[in-house]
């Protein structure tokens, strides 16, 4: 049976007094194990020993069974405990402050590189369906996305007919798929950056706004990378690509491990940890 008492102080603090019901402390135990181990240790040594080890051994296992038979004893222990809250410094949002003085909000968890890079070559290949989907649909050819991407690395073809685009070219495919993953590998790498300065709506920025910014970006600049690729875009399945793209990547890297940053680590282990009181050194001032 436990009888507890809680006190409220004017400093907040709450202390807890009363008394516990707890089984009596016995040293019976230890004398029996004593007993034991004396036993086996005098079969190498001297009858002697077994027989003190026999002796301690019955008179443990007497005692001991005393002491909870027929009823197992008791005693009241006072106590007078302080119940004390425990608060930490972590933030909801997981961003860790520079310092007072400093707005930036720096992640305390980050994607890895391997992660920016399984999301850009996994995105990558889900990018070619709706492209395939769009060249076999107009040019009845698979090959004419390949070769109008691969015509940006070739100068000689950028006067050739569709049905030259239209026709397997190995050339055409090796440069494409470096082309390709290239910039696949590299958009992946800055989804993984940029997915922890996101963290609520990561679908909507990887799946929306991001491939929306890029063909923006290329829209205007695709006339000095690529003329050939320029005139014959289909702007529409572009776009298409591109979100089908942000949303596989998206998900796959925001679906792997976060590692800390390390910004993050070099910090004092009692910052890291949380504890109560713990705030981050304040920047030198070197204006002085």
């Amino acid at each position: 049976m436990e009888h507890t008492n809680l006190i409220h102080h004017e400093d907040g603090h709450t202390h807890m007094t009363g008394e516990i019901h707890l089984p009596a402390p016995t040293a019976w135990p230890f004398v029996l194990s004593l007993g034991i181990a004396l036993m086996i240790a005098g079969l190498v040594t001297h009858w002697a020993v077994s027989l003190l080890g026999l002796l301690l051994t019955l008179r443990a296992a007497w005692g001991w069974f005393f002491q909870v038979l027929p009823h197992e004893h008791h005693i009241n222990v006072p106590v007078q405990a302080e119940l004390i809250e425990i608060s930490s410094t972590r933030t909801t949002q997981e961003r860790l402050p520079v310092s007072e003085r400093h707005r930036k909000m720096i992640p305390l968890e980050t994607f890895s590189i391997t992660a920016g890079i399984k999301g850009g070559l996994i995105g990558g290949f889900a990018m070619t369906v709706p492209a395939g989907i769009f060249s076999v649909v107009k040019f009845h050819s698979f090959w004419y996305a390949v070769n109008l991407l691969a015509a940006g690395g070739f100068v000689s073809w950028a006067n050739q007919s569709d049905a030259f685009l239209g026709q397997f070219h190995l050339e055409g495919l090796l440069a494409a798929t470096a082309i390709h993953g290239l910039a696949s590998v590299l958009i992946g790498l800055l989804y993984g950056a940029m997915l922890p300065m996101f963290p609520r709506k990561p679908i909507l920025t990887c799946g929306f706004i991001a491939p929306f910014l890029w063909t923006g970006i290329l829209y205007t600049a695709l006339g000095v990378i690529s003329p050939i690729l320029d005139q014959r875009i289909d702007w529409l399945w572009f776009i298409v690509s591109q979100v089908a793209f942000g949303l596989v990547c998206g998900y796959v890297v925001n679906r792997q491990v976060k590692v800390r940053t390390s910004q993050f680590l070099a910090l004092p282990f009692s910052i890291r940890a949380g504890l109560h009181g713990a705030h981050p050194p304040e920047p030198k001032d070197t204006d002085q």
